[in-house]
C-alpha cells in the first residue's frame, strides 16, 4: 500500500521519503556532497556516498558552522542552527513528486555575508513556491574560513564550488521530484545574490541554470588574492596556527568560528585599507576571491531579473543607532572614499540629514548601480526596486536590507519575518512580489518590460497599493555613479 503522507523519490544515491503536508511535499536535509570534514576539510565538494534502504528527508540537515550575528542583528535575523558533519544538503518543496511533471525549478542560495545564515530558516520554507506550480530548492554551503577564507595548499571559493555541486546535483536529480531540468532559476540576495554574479561568470556553471534572480547583489564585490592572504594571516595570527590549510584542520570548530567572530569586529571597528585592503569598503573578511571584476556578456545564456531595496543600508544603521548620529564630517569623508558628488544627493533629497544621504549614497555605491550595471551588460534584463517601507523602528527603518524576502517567499505570518516587517504587512504587495518570482521562472516573463526596452530604463517599483513602472527613477543619481545619460 503506498503511503501518501511519505512519498518516496529516487536519488543518484539512494532513496528519500519525504513529507506531505497539504499539497506540498518537503524532502529536508538531502546530501548533495560528502560531507566536508576529515580528509575532505578544505577540498572541493565530492560526491556524497550512495546509501541503502530509504532516508529519511522529513527533517532539516545539519548546517555549516558559522559565528552567531553579534547583537543587535543576533535577534533581528534569528538563525536556525542544527550541528553535524553532513551540511552540504539542500532542501526540496514540490507539489508533485515524481518523474511525470515537469514544473519549474528554483534554486535558492541564501545571504549573511558568505559567513552567516542556513536554507533552513522558517523564512525560506518553500511551501508557497511548491504550492504555486514550482519545485523549490534551498541549498546549504560552506560559510566563513570554510567555505571562503583563502588558504594555501586548499582551493579559492569551496562555497562557491559547493553551490555548483548543488546545481549539479539539480540537473541529474530534480526530475524525479517533479522537476524539469531545462528550467532552473537561481536565485539569492545579498551574499546569495553575489555568488550568482560569479556564478555568471564561471565555466563550470554553464548550463547549469536557465535564469537568474540577483536581490540585492550583483557582480560588483570580491576580494584579490593578496587580500585574502592577509586576511587569512591574520586570522592564523588570532589562532596561532600557520596559515595553510593543514593548520586551520587542526582548529576545534568552535574556537575557529568564534575567531572569525573577532576578526569580523576589528574589520567593522577600523576599517583600514592599508590592512583589509578592498574589504574595508564593505567589512566583509570573508567573500569569493577574484583577481578582478568581470561582467557577464550579452551572450550569457541565462535570462536575468535585478534589484534592490529602496534604503538597503539603513539594515546596517537604524538598529545600531548610527542613523541620526552621523555627522556632516562623516558624510564628506563617505562620499570622498565612494567618489561620488554629494551635492547631487543634497539637491534630489532636501532637508535630508546626514544620515539619510550617507545611507542614500551607501545603498547606491553597494547595491543599485551595481545591479544596474548588470542589467546594461545583458540586454533583457528585467528590473526592479523594492520601496514599501517597514514601520518598524518608528519608520526608520523603512525599506532596508533583505525587506523583500518575507514578499518573495510569500511567508508574512513568520515570527521571525515580522521582527523586519512589523505585524501588518500588505498580503497583496507579497502576492505581487511572489507571483512576480514565479512567472519569471516560469517563463521568463515577470510582468513587466526589460530595462533596456525601447531604449528606456524600466523599473518595476513594488510598494503597497502601488505597484508601478517607472523610467529611469532618481536619474540624477544614477549618473552621478555611471556617467550614463
Amino acid at each position: 500500500m503506498t503511503d501518501t503522507t511519505h512519498p518516496v523519490c529516487g536519488t543518484a544515491q539512494g532513496d528519500v521519503r519525504g513529507r506531505r503536508r497539504g499539497p506540498v511535499t518537503a524532502f529536508l536535509g538531502v546530501p548533495y556532497a560528502a560531507a566536508p570534514f576529515g580528509p575532505r576539510r578544505f577540498t572541493a565538494p565530492a560526491p556524497a556516498a550512495p546509501w541503502t534502504g530509504v532516508r529519511d528527508a522529513t527533517a532539516y540537515g545539519p548546517t555549516a558552522p558559522r559565528a552567531p550575528y553579534d547583537k543587535p542583528f543576533d535577534v533581528l535575523l534569528p538563525e536556525t542552527s542544527m550541528s553535524g558533519q553532513d551540511c552540504l544538503n539542500l532542501n526540496v518543496w514540490t507539489r508533485e513528486p515524481g518523474p511525470g511533471a515537469r514544473l519549474p525549478v528554483m534554486v535558492w542560495l541564501h545571504g549573511g555575508s558568505f559567513t552567516n545564515g542556513s536554507a533552513n530558516e522558517p523564512a525560506y520554507d518553500g511551501s508557497a513556491f511548491a504550492r504555486d506550480g514550482v519545485v523549490l530548492v534551498g541549498v546549504n554551503y560552506r560559510l566563513g574560513a570554510d567555505g571562503f577564507l583563502h588558504l594555501p595548499g586548499a582551493p579559492d571559493n569551496r562555497g562557491l564550488l559547493d553551490q555548483i555541486a548543488a546545481l549539479e546535483w539539480v540537473r541529474d536529480n530534480i526530475a524525479a521530484f517533479g522537476g524539469d531540468p531545462d528550467r532552473v532559476t537561481v536565485f539569492g540576495e545579498s551574499a546569495g545574490a553575489l555568488a550568482i554574479g560569479r556564478l555568471l561568470t564561471e565555466p563550470r556553471a554553464r548550463g547549469l541554470f536557465h535564469r537568474a534572480v540577483l536581490q540585492s547583489g550583483a557582480c560588483h564585490h570580491f576580494v584579490r588574492p593578496d587580500t585574502a592572504r592577509r586576511i587569512g594571516e591574520r586570522l592564523a595570527g588570532h589562532l596561532g596556527v600557520e596559515h595553510t590549510a593543514e593548520a586551520f584542520a587542526q582548529v576545534p570548530l568552535d574556537r575557529l568560528t568564534a575567531a572569525q567572530a573577532v576578526l569580523r569586529r576589528e574589520l567593522a571597528a577600523r576599517p583600514d585599507p592599508a590592512v583589509w585592503g578592498e574589504a574595508a569598503l564593505n567589512s566583509m573578511a570573508f567573500e569569493p576571491v577574484a583577481d578582478g571584476l568581470a561582467l557577464p556578456g550579452p551572450d550569457t545564456g541565462v535570462e536575468l531579473l535585478v534589484g534592490s531595496t529602496r534604503e538597503e543600508y539603513r539594515l546596517f544603521m537604524v538598529p545600531v543607532d548610527r542613523f541620526r548620529t552621523i555627522s556632516e564630517r562623516r558624510l564628506a569623508r563617505a562620499a570622498d572614499t565612494y567618489g561620488v558628488d554629494l551635492s547631487v544627493y543634497r539637491a534630489s533629497r532636501p532637508g535630508a540629514h546626514p544620515g539619510e544621504l550617507l545611507e542614500a549614497v551607501i545603498t547606491d555605491w553597494f547595491f543599485r548601480v551595481p545591479a544596474l550595471r548588470l542589467a546594461e551588460a545583458v540586454p533583457g534584463t528585467r528590473v526592479y526596486e523594492f520601496a514599501w517601507r517597514s514601520p518598524r523602528f518608528d519608520g526608520d527603518l523603512g525599506a532596508c536590507h533583505g525587506l523583500e524576502l518575507p514578499f518573495v517567499f510569500d511567508r508574512l505570518d513568520d515570527a521571525g519575518n515580522k521582527l523586519l516587517t512589523g505585524a501588518d504587512a500588505p498580503a497583496d504587495l507579497a502576492r505581487a512580489v511572489h507571483g512576480a518570482w514565479v512567472a519569471f521562472a516560469s517563463g521568463g516573463d515577470p510582468g513587466w518590460a526589460a530595462y533596456d526596452a525601447g531604449g528606456r530604463r524600466t523599473t518595476m517599483v513594488f510598494d503597497a497599493g502601488a505597484c508601478r513602472t517607472e523610467d529611469d527613477p532618481r536619474r540624477a543619481e544614477r549618473e552621478a555613479w555611471t556617467g550614463v545619460r
